[in-house]
């Protein structure tokens, strides 16, 4: 049985490929994660947790067209399947259910 957890790294990286759309290929990704998270992501923790996503259901891949500005080298292009959508909205639910039940504590003054 496929495992439907979602790590935080996972979750970015799954939310990343839903962003960038046609264009969600490795380096895109890291690229726009590191953009917007501000950390620096190495290639191979960005690309075993595309390979977990793909394992688990969550992603699919296939290779883009060769062109001449890449050497003739094809781009691995991901995009994200209902069950990664699904567990995108669960970890969204808990995520918005644990701030609510919480907000009253964090936006309190010290």
């Amino acid at each position: 049985m496929k495992s439907t957890n979602l790590g935080e790294f996972e979750e970015l990286v799954l939310l990343t490929v839903v962003a960038l759309y046609d264009e969600a290929y490795g380096v895109a990704v890291k690229e726009d994660l590191e953009t917007r998270t501000g950390r620096e992501v190495s290639v191979g923790a960005l690309y075993s947790a595309l390979n977990r996503l793909e394992k688990k259901g969550f992603i699919t891949s296939k290779w883009g067209e060769s062109t001449r500005e890449r050497g003739g080298k094809r781009k691995r292009l991901f995009n994200i399947s209902s069950s990664g959508k699904k567990a995108l909205i669960q970890a969204r639910n808990v995520r918005e259910e644990l701030w609510d039940l919480s907000k009253g504590l964090i936006l309190k003054p010290e």
